[in-house]
């Protein structure tokens, strides 16, 4: 038994080929348009010397250059790597060669930092730049035009036969400590995490029509908001950028039936000064994800647009959905909903012993479909992840009689900034490379906008002497825009409890 991800454009390309895909501005492609596109470029793969089962890295946008990258990579045979395209040049040279990705596809806008990326990985050997302007065929010297790829290649019309449990998808996540790991999720994983999507937890169609601003190197907006649309059969409205007023826009000239995002996009529409000037009429479906949608917020939009905003939960290494309210049955506000179907949840103790009284909190595990393969090149993280089958979240949750979970903490001291993930480690590892920082610690602290803030606790060594200003500057000179700390606090110690460790409750209870 074969199966491969690429199915998805190939069922719904061979069943309405002239039926719209994927919009962007005033352009727009049908199926049968992306299909073609998707079969040249793997074409373009194949000529440059990608076989089945290597990896290639995209570095994209919200734009159709994705949709061709990704499904011209599963008909080449090979594994897509999507990257946080705020990344720096440091972070996507660790990424290419942590992934072994032999490509790298990069949005013109981003050359500059893919170049120099690109430059240090002496194992990824081609560069491919994707441009808006679609009769621009130029390149930099060793790069190679998407475009012209595309025209200039034999396109590759059949799909390879990979194996289920073959790697479709390497996404990047990371824990508490360490850099960031590769989640291998299957072609098997993704497929039926956007089936279900599809049949039963959306009811999507042919008449959907999807407003996509969650980034699709996300695994939220991957699956969500782009398999299981095209599968369906819908129509993509991409926005690369999440701006309120364009997506209110957006909403109102397309008619957009489905809408998802992360809680603070939900507040920046429920807010705005010009929002009652838009139509919004056509919204039936809206989701909610990447952190807990505060119910005030969810009921408010609710009630203002005539919705029933669904939230959910998931985590790159479960595809990524794996618990979500539903269609069918009264939600509950401030929950996760239920494990979907084929999933199981257990909650543990810090012993690892099974929670069955409700109300009690644990770490979640999962087991089912939806969860990854393991760890890319990482054995010893794979088995500490998956024990028996059930993977360890390190969220805390509660489970109600009725089966719903809520989740009330995060084991892993990750920061969620406007729907992004942050992992204080990394953040600290950076500032301990700074010559006057002698202690720090990385925290979340409570933000109207974002959700959560980035904050940096330090203390200096002897002697040494520097300034908030100089540390944000410093941070962020090194890490994503998403990630450096925008608040810093300069203390004498930072307090530890008897075995030295920095207790960052404390300073959580003091910020």
């Amino acid at each position: 038994m074969s199966l491969n991800l690429g199915l998805i454009l190939r069922a719904s390309a061979h069943a309405h080929p002239e039926r719209t895909a994927l919009v962007l501005g005033d352009h727009s492609l049908s199926y049968g348009q992306l299909h073609a596109y998707v079969q040249g470029f793997a074409g373009g793969l194949r000529d440059l010397g990608v076989r089945q089962g290597q990896h290639v890295a995209l570095l994209l946008p919200n734009v159709p250059h994705f949709s061709i990258a990704y499904f011209g990579t599963h008909y080449a045979g090979g594994a897509v790597v999507p990257l946080n395209v705020l990344l720096t040049a440091e972070e996507i040279a660790y990424h290419l060669s942590d992934s072994d990705a032999v490509a790298l596809v990069a949005w013109e806008g981003f050359l500059p930092q893919a170049q120099e990326a690109f430059a240090r990985v002496a194992g990824c050997t081609s560069l491919i730049v994707a441009k808006s302007d679609p009769r621009d065929m130029s390149a930099p010297e060793g790069a190679h035009n998407m475009t012209a790829m595309i025209a200039g290649s034999k396109p590759a019309r059949v799909l390879p036969a990979t194996m289920p449990d073959d790697t479709a998808v390497i996404l990047y996540t990371s824990g508490t400590t360490g850099r960031p790991k590769g989640a291998q999720l299957t072609h098997f994983n993704m497929f039926y995490n956007a089936q279900y999507v599809r049949d039963d937890l959306l009811a999507l169609g042919p008449d959907t029509t999807a407003l996509t601003v969650l980034p699709l190197f996300h695994s939220f907006g991957q699956t969500v908001m782009h398999n299981a649309v095209l599968l369906g059969g819908g129509k993509i409205v991409l926005q690369p950028r999440f701006e309120v007023e364009a997506a209110l826009g957006l909403m109102q000239a397309h008619k957009v039936s489905l809408f998802a995002g992360v809680p603070t996009m939900y507040f920046a529409v429920l807010n705005h000064p010009k929002a009652d000037s838009y139509d919004l009429s056509s919204l039936e479906r809206c989701v909610s994800g990447g952190a807990a949608m505060p119910v005030e917020v969810m009921n408010a939009f609710d009630r203002k647009y005539d919705v029933n905003i669904l939230e959910g939960y998931g985590l790159s290494e479960t595809s990524p959905v794996a618990s979500f309210n539903r269609l069918d049955r009264p939600k509950k506000p401030g929950s996760i909903g239920l494990p979907i179907w084929g999933v199981e949840f257990q909650i543990v103790d810090a012993e690892g012993a099974v929670i069955e009284a409700s109300g009690t909190p644990g770490e979640i595990c999962i087991r089912g479909h939806n969860v990854m393969k393991g760890y890319y090149n990482r054995p010893e993280a794979t088995q500490a992840a998956i024990v028996d089958g059930w993977f360890y979240t390190g969220d805390i949750a509660t489970r109600d009689d009725d089966g719903f979970y809520a989740i009330v903490d995060r084991k892993k001291d990750m920061v969620i900034r406007g729907g992004y993930n942050v992992y204080p480690r990394e953040i600290e590892e950076v500032l301990y490379g700074h010559p006057a920082i002698g202690e720090a610690a990385v925290l979340g602290i409570p933000d109207e906008k974002f959700g959560e803030e980035v904050k940096a606790v330090v203390a200096l060594k002897p002697g040494q002497s520097t300034t908030a200003g100089e540390l944000i500057a410093y941070c962020k000179e090194r890490l994503a825009a998403y990630k450096y700390p925008r608040v810093v606090d300069i203390i004498d110690a930072l307090p530890k409890g008897p075995t030295g460790k920095i207790l960052k409750r404390e300073l959580r209870q003091s910020s």
